[in-house]
C-alpha cells in the first residue's frame, strides 16, 4: 500500500474505536478530546501498518509529516501555521508548551479526520448548531484583549457568532463584563 492507503485504513480502523472525550471546558459548558484520548491508538494502528508521525515546530509554521515507513519516500505533511499563548501566571516557556500541544493535537485531529459530534436536533426548521470550538475561541479573544476598543471588537465578533442562541448570548455578555470591569 501506499502512503495514502495507509493513511485511510489507519483512519477507518480508528474511527471503528469508541473514544471517549476527557477534556472538559467547564467554563464554556463542553467536552472535547485531549491529544492523550487519542494518540496511544492512532500511534498502534499506524505502527501495524507501516507509518510513523512527525511533528516539528517552525517559527511560522508547524507541521506533521506521516511517513510510509516501508517506501520513506513517501509522505503526507499537514501544516498549521503557529500561534501564542498568554496563560495567565505561566513563565515564557509554560506557554510554549501549551502552544505545541495544542498544535499537535490539532495536527492529528487534521491527519485522522477526527470530528466532534454536536448533538442536532433534526427536526425541520431547528436552530443551527453552534461551533463550541469556535465559541470558546471567541471567549479567549474576549479574555484576551488588552483595552476597550479591542473588547468590543473581540465581543461584537463572539456575539454574532451566537446567532439566535440565548445561552451562548447570555455566556457571552457575562464573560465581556467580566472582562470590561478588569480593565478598569
Amino acid at each position: 500500500m501506499n502512503v495514502y492507503q495507509k493513511l485511510n485504513a489507519a483512519r477507518k480502523e480508528f474511527h471503528s474505536m469508541e473514544i471517549k472525550k476527557s477534556g472538559e471546558n467547564k467554563f464554556a459548558g463542553y467536552k472535547y478530546f485531549e491529544l492523550g484520548d487519542f494518540i496511544i491508538p492512532a500511534l498502534t494502528f499506524f505502527e501495524k501498518l507501516g507509518l510513523t508521525g512527525v511533528v516539528q515546530f517552525g517559527k511560522e509554521t508547524a507541521q506533521l509529516t506521516i511517513i510510509n515507513t516501508d517506501k520513506p519516500g513517501e509522505v503526507i505533511t499537514f501544516a498549521s501555521p503557529m500561534s501564542e499563548a498568554n496563560l495567565k501566571g505561566c513563565h515564557p516557556v509554560q506557554n510554549l508548551g501549551a502552544v505545541q500541544t495544542y498544535i499537535r493535537r490539532y495536527l492529528w485531529v487534521a491527519a485522522l479526520e477526527i470530528v466532534e459530534h454536536d448533538a442536532v436536533d433534526s427536526s425541520e426548521g431547528a436552530a443551527p448548531t453552534i461551533d463550541v470550538n469556535i465559541m470558546a475561541d471567541h471567549i479567549t479573544a474576549i479574555n484576551d484583549a488588552t483595552d476597550e476598543p479591542s473588547l468590543i471588537k473581540a465581543y461584537q465578533a463572539a456575539y454574532k457568532a451566537c446567532g439566535t442562541d440565548k445561552a451562548w448570548q447570555k455566556k457571552i455578555i457575562g464573560v465581556k463584563d467580566i472582562k470590561k470591569a478588569a480593565l478598569k
